[in-house]
């Protein structure tokens, strides 16, 4: 009975230190409290998730560290393509999605114990990726603590295709919000300065 415990010590003990084993724990918990809730037919509409800023989230300054609200804009994601049905459209059409870009705006630190609401969105699409704003909302005051806009690849597929599977019509393109356009065309222009920069352009002639 010791020799058994002292295995499944060292197993979990191994287990713990090589994988982030909370990080897909917590993934597979917000995929299947998903699946629980009352499914988004809107494939625009808002999806809220509430959250709290805990010990393990902090930094130095006693602020949620800032790679934390990148792994929290992940878990929204899961939450919001499970309950609006991409998740599952993608995976019919053996597609799949991936983070293409992200860029992050602080506006004002989530402190320890700090309640907050996690609002993501599709704003738009192109030929080849969604796009999404994540907002971080104090429930203390309703201030916007930070916002991310998201660039979601599709691979194998495009977001046409997976939408037209899903909604079993053709959806109709939201119009581009001014903010996101110039940071749409900041990601392309350094798309172009870096593949100019490693010589990609010249190879492709």
């Amino acid at each position: 009975m010791y020799q058994m415990l002292v295995w499944v010590l060292s197993g979990l003990l191994l287990l713990f230190g090589s994988l982030d084993v909370w990080y897909f724990l917590r993934g597979l918990l917000m995929i299947v409290k998903s699946l629980f809730q009352s499914p988004l037919k809107d494939i625009t509409a808002e999806h809220v998730i509430e959250g709290k800023v805990l010990p393990h989230d902090i930094d130095y300054m006693g602020h949620m560290n800032n790679a934390r609200y990148l792994r929290e804009c992940d878990f929204a994601r899961f939450s919001y393509y499970t309950r609006n049905g991409l998740f599952m459209a993608a995976r019919a059409m053996k597609a799949s999605m991936v983070v293409g870009a992200s860029t992050i705006r602080y506006r004002r630190s989530l402190a320890l114990g700090e309640a907050f609401e996690l609002r993501s969105r599709i704003m738009t699409w192109d030929e080849k990726s969604f796009f999404l704003e994540q907002r971080f909302v104090s429930k203390k005051d309703g201030f916007l603590s930070a916002v991310m806009f998201c660039r979601q690849n599709v691979v194998r597929s495009s977001p046409e295709k997976i939408l037209e599977h899903l909604c079993k019509r053709k959806v109709e393109c939201p119009d581009v919000p001014e903010d996101l356009q110039h940071w749409i065309n900041f990601i392309s222009a350094n798309s172009q300065a870096l593949r100019a920069e490693s010589g990609l352009d010249e190879k492709s002639k």
